[in-house]
């Protein structure tokens, strides 16, 4: 029987190393936002490589959420998927998946704000889906009565196995330390739209460092954060790391 991990996220987390944390398992496969591609058809959204992933994907929704679904890439008894709550605008979303095992990353509004608009034009705080994350976060405690996993990335930089293996324990699957280490360079799983956005993590090998300070930020780029920060705050709370119970 396949475990299958909903980690959903919203954009310039570490969604990807997490990914890539994830494919070095040898029992788990991986998938790279899969609704991408339906959200952008729907929207129109003028993304980066935008063409080129609505041409490579599948772009109905009822299909793609089949499939993710169904059985796993190569039988893999775990399969990490890395979803974004903000893109699911269609007719599907996390209540049409309740055999998965849903978990949430979370990254302080600041540093999402300062990485996002560096690669893409960054026009309103929806586009960042925190308050997406922290209705999926809801609906899943709401579902189940317990509160589902969430890890947020600077605890994972400055820890990265301790809260690693306290994920793996909360999902249910054993921990395993090839998960520190990944080959460098794109990976076959990428998304097309990685040769735009994935710089940093191609070039990386394992986890970076921990972050320094919080960017400075200014204007609508301080707004935009701020308008963010009741929902970050409220999954923070419910964080797990290395040392406490979250």
């Amino acid at each position: 029987m396949t475990i299958r991990i909903a980690m959903w996220s919203g954009p310039r987390n570490i969604s990807t190393a997490m990914m890539r944390s994830f494919g070095a398992r040898s029992d788990c496969a991986v998938s790279d936002e899969p609704f991408y591609g339906a959200f952008l058809e729907a929207t129109g959204e003028l993304h980066p490589m935008a063409a080129e992933t609505i041409a490579d994907m599948d772009c109905d929704w009822s299909s793609v959420l089949a499939a993710q679904s169904g059985e796993a890439p190569g039988g893999a008894s775990v399969w990490y998927q890395k979803h974004m709550p903000h893109h699911m605008v269609g007719p599907v979303g996390i209540a049409d998946m309740p055999h998965h095992r849903h978990a949430f990353l979370i990254r302080a509004p600041e540093r999402v704000v300062a990485s996002y608009a560096a690669k893409n034009e960054l026009r309103r705080a929806e586009m960042l889906g925190f308050a997406q994350l922290r209705r999926y976060f809801e609906h899943e405690a709401e579902r189940t009565g317990e509160i589902p996993p969430v890890v947020d990335s600077d605890d994972v930089l400055a820890d990265p196995a301790g809260v690693l293996a306290r994920l793996c324990a909360a999902l249910g699957i054993g921990w395993d330390a090839a998960m520190l280490r990944w080959a460098r360079g794109p990976h076959p799983e990428d998304g097309v739209w990685g040769a735009h956005w994935y710089d940093k993590v191609n070039a990386s090998t394992g986890f970076g460092a921990p972050p320094g300070p919080l960017p400075t930020l200014e204007g609508a780029f301080a707004e935009t954060a701020e308008a963010c920060r009741e929902d970050y705050a409220a999954l923070r709370r419910h964080a797990l790391t290395a040392q406490s119970d979250g």
